[in-house]
């Protein structure tokens, strides 16, 4: 306490005693049997099928060829990849993300409602080295890395070239307007410094940054000398939401997804009955 008006006294501080204490406490046999099992149970689960490696031939170190690989991340870019990619071609799932954390506990069954929380890989069969994968679930900060280590650690990178797609609430995007005027939703994108082709809609601005598994994706291609573009839509509709799905089509035009999509009459139709679907599951459970 100061004895005379405009006294210097020094704030008191535990900061030392703190680092006393912690130095002292020292982590138990129980502490760690917990630590252990938490690590273990947040373990990132990479399961493929034998129709991958039966279609990828004599591959060695147990990775496949694969020349384009499509990432959907969220509900709305997962439903955009079933109704205009998946609907279009043929597909088969040839391998499914299994983790667990705070958010999500991804489903065992390749059999998913659009709610569901699942991450599932899909080959196109006239050819094997085309992989799309779908993940609408939440993948956790420390999960990230063994999520791209174990994905990617599969593939053979040679002439590989990545398409993220992804969402975001219009409210995280940074400009000097009001993001009431915006036109919501839009399309942005970011590419890494290999990745030559035209892109499909503006670049993201500065200082506007992506996070989560779009941007670890996007990070891992970059370091790795990997050509990768993400297209991010900016949006207002948490849920499933038929124009937020189809501010997407712009990408349909991209070398990547150009030859992948057949009769886009047909994927609006499916995607009708997608989002009708669950918007029903939704009403049951509420």
């Amino acid at each position: 306490m100061a004895t005379f008006f405009g006294e210097v006294v020094a704030a008191p501080s535990r900061a030392g005693e703190d680092e006393a204490e912690e130095a002292e406490r020292e982590e138990t046999p129980e502490d760690r049997e917990i630590r252990r099992e938490l690590e273990k149970k947040r373990e990132v689960h990479i399961l493929w099928s034998s129709k991958l490696s039966a279609s990828a031939g004599s591959f060695t170190d147990e990775q496949f060829p694969c020349s384009k690989f499509i990432l959907a991340v969220g509900h709305n870019a997962v439903a955009f990849l079933s109704s205009f990619v998946l609907n279009s071609g043929c597909w088969e799932a040839v391998g499914s993300v299994k983790l667990w954390n705070e958010w999500c506990r991804t489903s065992n069954t390749t059999c998913v409602l659009p709610t569901d929380a699942f991450c599932l890989f899909y080959k196109l069969i006239s050819d094997p080295t085309v992989l799309l994968c779908q993940c609408s679930c939440y993948v956790a900060e420390d999960q990230q890395f063994q999520w791209l280590e174990k994905v990617f650690g599969c593939m053979r990178e040679e002439d590989l070239q990545v398409t993220i797609l992804s969402t975001c609430p219009v409210t995280d995007y940074k400009t000097p307007e009001s993001t009431l005027t915006l036109p919501s939703p839009f399309l942005k994108a970011l590419k890494t410094k290999e990745f030559k082709e035209t892109v499909c809609c503006p670049l993201l601005e500065q200082p506007n940054i992506v996070q989560d598994l779009p941007a670890a994706v996007l990070s891992y291609c970059q370091v790795w000398q990997i050509p990768a573009v993400l297209y991010q839509c900016y949006t207002d509709v948490i849920k499933l939401d038929t124009v937020t799905i189809e501010a997407f089509k712009p990408v349909l035009s991209s070398k990547n997804l150009k030859s992948l999509v057949k009769d886009i009459s047909k994927s609006t139709e499916m995607l009708k009955k997608l989002v009708t679907t669950s918007e029903i599951h939704n009403n049951i459970y509420t």
